[in-house]
């Protein structure tokens, strides 16, 4: 066992739960300690985390632009759009500059 556990903490770079101490086996975070039990496998705690109550909630973005930010953005976005092939994303950007221009 390791005396000082917190001391590794900024070594560990992907792991679903971290048990620090000797009493701190998984079967107490399982059932009663509060870290989830579903946990990612096979490697992929590198780009996922353990489940949670947020997998359960519907989240929205939100975007909001001036002219301004869209004069900015906009020759970047429609170049963007045109290297992935979607033309009316493009689209939509050059016709909001054309308002900008008016």
């Amino acid at each position: 066992l390791i005396e000082n556990p917190f001391s590794l903490l900024t070594k560990i770079k992907h792991a679903g739960a971290i048990f620090l101490g000797e009493y701190a086996v998984e079967a107490i975070g399982d059932y009663m300690a509060g870290p989830n039990h579903t946990l990612p496998t096979g490697g992929t705690a590198r780009f996922s985390s353990v489940l949670s109550t947020e997998h359960f909630l519907k989240r929205s973005s939100i975007l909001l632009i001036s002219k301004e930010g869209t004069k900015a953005l906009g020759p970047k976005v429609i170049a963007l759009a045109h290297l992935e092939g979607l033309m009316a994303h493009a689209l939509s950007v050059e016709e909001r500059l054309k308002e900008n221009r008016e």
